[in-house]
C-alpha cells in the first residue's frame, strides 16, 4: 500500500492571506494545484472581528459564526463567488467589513469536499428524538462539527464530536469549555461509515429546526486528528502526523486546563520552522504573537511552550492536521525539512 495517496495537499486544502479593499476582491490561490473552495473559514488578522464560515451547501449568502450561538446569517454582499482557483468578495456591508473590510489583512482557510481527502458538508432536519444522518465519507469520521442554524433562542452552542474522545462527550467550539460528558449530543453511538448518531440536545437535534454538519476523516499523508497528553515543560511533545502540517486546531479537553482556547496555527502566516502566530478560533480577537509557539516540522509538530494553552500540567489536548505535504509521497520521496 503507498504511504499516501494525496501527493499534493494544495488540491484539497489551502491558505489565501490578503488585504480587505472594502470592494470586489478576487483572491487567487497560489498552492500547485488550483482549487476550488467548498469551505471557507475567514477571520481578520490585524483586530477583532468573528471567525466566519462559508460553504457551498449553504450558499455564498450564508454566513455562520464559529465563535458565536447566533445563527446563520444573511451576508448578501461578503463573499460573492466560490471560484476555480480562490473566491471573489463583495463589499462587504452586511458583515460590517469582518472579511474585506479596507486596509485589513486577513486569513481564509479552504477546503475542498470529496470523500477523497476525507471531507463532507451535509445539512439535515432536527426531529427532536434519536435519529442517524447519512454521509458520504466511506469511513467513519473522526471529528464532526454541528450547529444549529436556524435558531438562536435559547443560544445554541457548535458542538464537535472527536473520535479520541467518544460519543459520549462533546466540545464546543465556540468556547473555551472542557469537554461536556452528555449523551444528548451523539446518543454515545460511535459514527460508522455511513452514518452519525444524534439524540434530542437542541444544540444537535431540536425539532423542526435546520444544522449544518462538517465532518472529517483522516487520510494518511494528508490529515490527521489526535489526542496528546501535555508535559508542562518548555522543551514540549513532538506530535507525529506523518506529514508538514499546513495548518494545526489544538484545543484542550480536559478539566485541569478548562478555560483554554482553541489555538489556529498554519505555515502561511508561518513559514519559517517556528510557528508563533495563533488565532483562536472561539473568540474575536486579532492575531495574537508568542503566546503559544510551535515548531512545525515536516512529520509533525512540537510544542514549545509550558502554557496551559497547549501545554499545561495534566492537560490533555485535541487537535486536528492538514499537510503542506506529505512525509513520504506514494512514490517514496521524502519531503523536505522546514
Amino acid at each position: 500500500m503507498a504511504y499516501t495517496t494525496i501527493d499534493d495537499p494544495s488540491k484539497y486544502m489551502q491558505t489565501a492571506l490578503f488585504t480587505g479593499n472594502a470592494g470586489t476582491n478576487a483572491i487567487t490561490n497560489t498552492g500547485n494545484s488550483d482549487l476550488q473552495p467548498d469551505w471557507i473559514w475567514f477571520k481578520r488578522r490585524d483586530g477583532a472581528d468573528n471567525n466566519i464560515l462559508f460553504d457551498v451547501v449553504r450558499g455564498v449568502t450564508k454566513g455562520i459564526y464559529a465563535d458565536l450561538t447566533n445563527p446563520q446569517d444573511n451576508l448578501a454582499d461578503s463573499l460573492a463567488s466560490f471560484n476555480s482557483d480562490g473566491f471573489t468578495l463583495g463589499a462587504d456591508t452586511g458583515s460590517g467589513g469582518s472579511i474585506n473590510g479596507n486596509s485589513e489583512t486577513m486569513v481564509a482557510w479552504q477546503w475542498k469536499e470529496t470523500a477523497d481527502a476525507g471531507f463532507d458538508i451535509l445539512t439535515y432536519e432536527g426531529t427532536g428524538s434519536i435519529q442517524t444522518e447519512a454521509h458520504n465519507l466511506g469511513v467513519k469520521p473522526d471529528m464532526i462539527m454541528v450547529k444549529n442554524i436556524d435558531s438562536s433562542d435559547p443560544p445554541f452552542n457548535w458542538r464537535v464530536y472527536h473520535s479520541s474522545l467518544g460519543a459520549g462527550v462533546a466540545l464546543k467550539l465556540n468556547t473555551n469549555d472542557a469537554i461536556a460528558d452528555d449523551p444528548g449530543y451523539w446518543g454515545d453511538t460511535e459514527p460508522t461509515s455511513s452514518v452519525f448518531s444524534i439524540k434530542d440536545s437542541g444544540e444537535t437535534n431540536n425539532n423542526n429546526q435546520t444544522y449544518i454538519a462538517y465532518l472529517f476523516a483522516a487520510k494518511q499523508g494528508y490529515s490527521k486528528f489526535g489526542k496528546y497528553t501535555a508535559n508542562a515543560i518548555v522543551d514540549g511533545n513532538f506530535i507525529f502526523t506523518g506529514f508538514k502540517p499546513a495548518f494545526i486546531l489544538i484545543k484542550s479537553s480536559n478539566e485541569p486546563q478548562a478555560g483554554q482556547s482553541w489555538f489556529i496555527y498554519d505555515s502561511s502566516r508561518d513559514p519559517g520552522n517556528t510557528a508563533t502566530q495563533t488565532i483562536q478560533a472561539n473568540v474575536n480577537t486579532g492575531e495574537q504573537t508568542n503566546v503559544a509557539p510551535i515548531d512545525i516540522l515536516s512529520n509533525g509538530f512540537k510544542l514549545r511552550t509550558n502554557t496551559g494553552r497547549i501545554n499545561g500540567s495534566n492537560g490533555e489536548y485535541i487537535y486536528m492536521a492538514f499537510a503542506e505535504s506529505p512525509f513520504v509521497t506514494s512514490t517514496g520521496v521524502p519531503t523536505t525539512a522546514r
